[in-house]
């Protein structure tokens, strides 16, 4: 009865799955709805919470918040309230999940020396938002050999006992023993969204170049986990490079909206 039920979920799942376009024009199949990503997102953050010791430093929360702030205020949508919590640990790391959340681990403030660094990583985690990539990772790992636990964990099936599941499906799989990495055409797609989500924020999106050389120092060979799924920092670098023509007119004409600037 088990395995009927779970075939016919699947059979119902990927019947009701629809194609999409990602921002940049990149095919996705979608299997959740934004309800149930959000639901995993913060049954994720929650956990994150529970298992991380959070930064008790006031002064680093502010400056995290003031830079997260101002990227999530020039969103299109506004009815989003994001929550954003610091993480004392020296991973160099960052994660944005669906229903507003925004983790940085302290780490990262020792490689982004600036506001328009850490507005980098922010930019580029909140547009894996965006581009709904983690749904993406779900539906990917739906279809695979994890698939059916995270399908039961995202209906609500199985309950609290698949938390960890929620975690792996949301590419946080480095606490709970799982590794759901985004793909190397994701995380391409979350640099140029991204450079351009800080550009229009008031941040230097030159400065993105220097943060992402500054990774590429950190961590010895292989970089800091950050880095361990994406594209290569040369390739990523003239990525970049190539997106300044493009964002430099956005960071200039955002200037006179600046209202504050994070210290």
């Amino acid at each position: 009865m088990k395995k009927t039920l779970v075939c016919a979920l699947t059979i119902a799942m990927l019947g009701a799955c629809a194609t999409h376009q990602s921002p940049t024009g990149r095919g996705q199949t979608l299997l959740f709805s934004p309800a149930q990503m959000n639901s995993m997102g913060e049954a994720s953050f929650n956990e994150m919470k529970k298992q991380q010791p959070i930064s008790k430093d006031k002064k680093v929360t502010a400056y995290v918040e003031c830079v997260a702030d101002r990227i999530t205020s020039i969103l299109p949508d506004q009815s989003m309230q994001w929550e954003v919590v610091v993480f004392d640990s020296d991973q160099v790391n960052a994660f944005a999940l669906p229903g507003g959340h925004i983790g940085v681990y302290t780490g990262l403030l020792n490689v982004a020396e600036n506001e328009h660094q850490l507005a980098t990583v922010m930019g580029h985690e909140v547009a894996h938002v965006l581009a709904h990539h983690s749904n993406e990772q779900v539906s990917r790992a739906r279809m695979t050999g994890m698939g059916m636990q995270l399908a039961d964990a995202a209906l609500g099936m199985g309950g609290v006992n698949n938390k960890d599941l929620y975690m792996a499906a949301l590419g946080l799989g480095a606490q709970v023993g799982y590794i759901l990495p985004f793909g190397r055409d994701q995380e391409s797609e979350a640099d140029m969204m991204g450079v351009e989500l800080m550009a229009r924020a008031g941040f230097d999106p030159a400065q993105s170049m220097l943060l992402w050389q500054n990774m590429a120092k950190a961590g010895g060979e292989q970089g800091p986990e950050l880095l361990s799924t994406h594209p290569s920092h040369g390739h990523r670098i003239a990525d970049l490079q190539k997106m300044q023509a493009k964002v430099v007119p956005l960071y200039q004409s955002s200037q006179s909206k600046v209202k504050k600037r994070c210290q």
